[in-house]
């Protein structure tokens, strides 16, 4: 089997899908690896690299050619123009969102599995591209907060007087939050913590964080580690009880994202007005319309003295680890779904049917059935 690895092109994305390493275990097991000359230069891997590992060195036009594609962005519809009918995508796809892709691979006749879509249960860890990259950026994003905010983090006694920890409040307490929040504490920070998930109070306190409670609602729903419904009354709610917390922090990042749909307002104008000048907000949920009011993807915005980063890529500013990461899960899926020579298309398997969105041009994703009309 031929496994593609193009250069990703998505405008600043650094990251590579599968690294020189990985590769070597590709070929290792059987498979033909063919690799776009410059894929992996973002992330500090050469042609050279590859071609060591045992890959071959191809155009674009190649890559795509391949039994299977391996990328991180979805693809454009142009790109799945260019794949052969019968072959198989594998790629973070946001299938709720991104109707236009499904269709285009439908158009083509090829099977897409999505990795944003592999069900979060144990067994799937090991390739759960959404855990590794928010991982990483949940670090990054304390460490950007840190260069722009003209303060340091911990308690400093000096011999001029001593200086104040600063104050870090976070939204959210999944895998990007927790690392927030561990990094924050490396670095000296006070933390504060808010989740409507009361599970995660233990987490936050075992990391050193102080948790924000919430009292949650009936209408709080909670489907593979993420919400899925929550209603304006709570949200309104854990605006009035946080606004306090977030006027006297110093660095506020906020992590809530909602699957398929935008994502949740959790800092509004007037908490963003009510903060001192100099103070710093990161909103790792600008790509998906964002939880602070007035931040603007891929920019930093400054309203009454305080800077609000919109970083839409995170892990592309760590590309190495990144793509180290993203190499191990996507090698750990390929080789639950295939072996050298083929795919085993065990479509009841839970894995496989939850995160198969295309099969032979046709939609089988039970998300997307369910929205077709009859």
């Amino acid at each position: 089997m031929q496994l593609g690895i193009p250069k990703e092109s998505k405008p600043g994305e650094k990251r590579v899908s599968v690294t020189p390493d990985v590769v070597k275990d590709f070929i290792k097991k059987g498979y033909e690896v063919l690799v776009e000359s410059g894929a992996g230069s973002g992330a500090s891997f050469s042609d050279q690299n590859y071609k060591d590992a045992g890959a071959q060195i191809c155009d674009k036009a190649t890559v795509f050619k391949s039994d299977a594609v391996l990328k991180i962005n979805p693809p454009s519809s142009e790109e799945v123009e260019a794949m052969k009918s019968g072959a198989v995508l594998i790629s973070l796809m946001y299938h709720l969102s991104n109707p236009s892709l499904v269709e285009a691979c439908c158009r083509k006749g090829i099977s897409a599995f999505s990795l944003d879509a592999i069900p979060r249960i144990s067994r799937a860890q090991k390739m759960d591209v959404l855990s590794s990259q928010a991982n990483l950026a949940g670090y990054k994003a304390v460490l950007m907060a840190a260069n722009t905010i003209g303060k340091i983090l911990p308690m400093m006694t000096t011999a001029a007087g001593t200086i104040r920890p600063c104050k870090v409040v976070i939204f959210g307490a999944g895998v990007a939050g927790l690392q927030a929040i561990a990094t924050a504490k490396r670095l000296g920070a006070v933390v504060e913590v808010t989740d409507i998930r009361p599970e995660t109070k233990e987490q936050v306190e075992s990391l050193g964080g102080k948790f924000i409670e919430v009292k949650g609602d009936e209408s709080i729903k909670i489907e593979g580690g993420y919400v899925k419904n929550v209603s304006e009354e709570f949200l309104k709610k854990q605006q009035e009880l946080v606004a306090k917390h977030v006027k006297e922090a110093d660095i506020v990042i906020t992590t809530a994202l909602i699957p398929g749909k935008k994502a949740p307002l959790l800092v509004t104008e007037e908490m963003v007005s009510s903060m001192r000048p100099g103070s710093v907000i990161v909103d790792m949920a600008v790509e998906q319309g964002g939880n602070v009011a007035g931040s603007e993807l891929n920019k930093v915005v400054v309203k009454n003295g305080v800077h609000i980063i919109g970083e839409g890529n995170l892990p592309s500013l760590l590309p190495t680890n990144a793509s180290e990461l993203f190499a191990k899960n996507i090698q750990a899926f390929l080789y639950h779904l295939s072996d050298s020579k083929s795919f085993k298309w065990e479509v009841e398997e839970e894995i496989t049917k939850g995160s198969l969105i295309v099969r032979d041009g046709k939609v089988v994703h039970p998300s997307l059935l369910q929205t077709q009309p009859a």
